[in-house]
């Protein structure tokens, strides 16, 4: 590919009915487009196990779920194992690693599973499993550090 293509790839023209709608977006959308359609299946402490039929609107061009919307669930859900600890807050990310391994394609039933490793008083580290329901195989490996915001004592 050119250069000129690759910038046109990655540029969206501003004036452009796309852009209009975009720019019109609520400021916290991003949480809602990625977890519409998200079920709980199981919480308890330091482990939360959700589901959801992989969506259209979270495929890339090869007709299959999009690896940011996969690191979006390591990040959303793995947070929210956080939580079930106890931590009032679940802070900012560190680092985010995500290993790709399979792919899972529209309608396809994904499990999401995050463990709590640890959680500190200042860091908080989960692991975050996502794979095919109907056959367990695993699509995707994450682990997820955040800091949590300590609250202030003055």
């Amino acid at each position: 590919m050119d250069l000129g293509s690759v910038k046109r790839n990655l540029e969206k023209k501003e004036g452009t009915e796309s852009a209009s709608l975009i720019n019109s977006m609520p400021s916290q959308v991003f949480d809602p487009f990625i977890l519409h359609g998200l079920h709980i299946d199981l919480v308890e402490r330091g482990r939360l196990i959700c589901s959801m039929k992989v969506p259209p609107r979270l495929l890339n061009t090869a007709k299959s779920l999009h690896g940011g919307a996969t690191a979006s669930l390591v990040d959303l859900v793995g947070a929210a194992a956080i939580a079930t600890v106890g931590s009032p807050l679940t802070g900012v990310s560190v680092e985010i690693s995500v290993s790709f391994l399979d792919a899972a394609f529209v309608d396809d039933e994904i499990e999401i599973e995050a463990k709590v490793l640890r959680v500190g008083k200042s860091v908080g580290v989960v692991s975050v499993e996502i794979r095919k329901k109907k056959t367990g195989k695993i699509v995707a490996q994450g682990r997820h550090t955040k800091f949590l915001a300590v609250p202030s004592k003055m």
